[in-house]
This record gives structure tokens, C-alpha cells and sequence, in this order.
């Protein structure tokens, strides 16, 4: 887990419950200057929205070149990225886990990053969203629906029902029945040996 999450965790922020998730809103007084910084512009005639790009994509390079300087990129984006993550996984722990993923794999692909006058929080919000998804399958794969398995193999080898007929009946594909029949009769075998081991 990064610092700043860690942190986070220890009280270095306020804490906001609601419909079972929570949302960390980061009361650090480092970010404010990222933000002013690239706000600059606006003073010297040019449009705001243009002088945060200009400011961002330097920000950008920097980091191209130097990957310390991902820092002031984290420290910019980070709030906006834990939010669009905890408002999907409704799990602390999970938005935090998925958080500092996207920052590491926004690191590591830095190096390919190409800007093209968009926001570079957009491209985070991009790896964030495929990181929830991939947070999701890997879930669904480590923890079948447990009401499906014992029911799937009564129905499967004991009233000998067809892999169709469970299909229509679960309203699930017939190539998904015999995936969740191979993990209903993976999870029997292994009951079994551990119960004779």
C-alpha cells in the first residue's frame, strides 16, 4: 500500500460514510500548491482549461523523463482517482488496493503515455476503470456463487439434467454452466480429500 493511502488509514483525513462505502477525502495542504501552480496561467491572460493542460503536459514530461517526478502528477490526481475507484468497489480496502494499483500502472506506462492535448486524469480514470474490472473477474473467479455449486451438481449427476436445461433454467450460457459445473466438482474433490487427509 502507498504512503499516502497509509496515512489515509492512520487519520490524516476525514472520513465519510454512506450506503455502505466509505470516502476518504484527503485534507493535505501539499496538494494545494500543485493545483495553484498550474492555475498560474489564468493570471497571465490565457484561458484556464488551456494553462492546466500546458502546466499538466510539462508535468507529463517531467515525469517522461524523471520518474520521481510522478510525485506532483500522483499528488494532483490522486483524489479524483480514490473517488471514481471507491465509488464502484464500495470496499475501502478494495478502492484502496485498486487505487495504488492505477498509480503503479500509471508509472510503468508513463514511458508509453502519449499526450494528446486530454487531460491526463482521463488516461488514469481509463487504467482505473480496467483495474475495477479485472478486480471484479479475479473476485468472481477466487469466489463462485456458493447457492449455484451444490444445486448445479444435485441437478448435473443426481436428477441428470442436461448442461441445457441448467443453462435455461440459471439463464446462463451453456459454456458458463460447464465452467461453474468443472469449479462445482474441483471445490467436491477437494472437500473430499480434505476430509480424508
Amino acid at each position: 500500500m502507498c504512503a499516502s493511502l497509509q496515512s489515509l488509514r492512520q487519520g490524516g483525513g476525514v472520513t465519510f460514510s454512506g450506503a455502505g462505502s466509505y470516502i476518504v477525502r484527503a485534507m493535505k495542504a501539499t496538494r494545494r500548491p500543485a493545483r495553484k501552480r498550474l492555475a498560474r496561467g489564468a493570471d497571465e491572460g490565457v484561458s484556464g482549461r488551456a494553462a492546466r493542460g500546458a502546466g499538466e503536459r510539462v508535468l507529463v514530461e517531467a515525469a517522461q523523463r524523471d520518474p520521481a517526478e510522478f510525485e506532483a502528477l500522483y499528488e494532483l490526481h490522486f483524489e479524483r482517482v480514490y473517488a471514481f475507484v471507491a465509488s464502484r468497489v464500495r470496499d475501502r480496502a478494495t478502492a484502496e488496493d485498486v487505487t495504488s494499483e492505477v498509480f503503479h500502472k500509471g508509472l510503468a506506462g508513463l514511458p508509453s503515455y502519449e499526450w494528446r492535448g486530454v487531460p491526463f486524469v482521463a488516461w488514469l480514470l481509463r487504467i482505473a476503470a480496467n483495474a475495477i474490472v479485472d478486480h471484479a473477474k479475479r473476485a468472481a473467479r477466487e469466489f463462485p456463487a456458493p447457492d449455484d455449486l451444490p444445486e448445479l451438481v444435485y441437478e448435473r449427476f443426481v436428477e441428470q439434467r442436461s448442461i441445457t436445461e441448467i443453462a435455461q433454467r440459471l439463464g446462463k450460457t451453456p459454456g458458463a454452466v460447464k465452467q461453474l459445473q468443472l469449479r462445482a466438482v474441483q471445490n467436491l474433490r477437494a472437500r473430499m480429500e480434505g476430509g480424508l487427509g
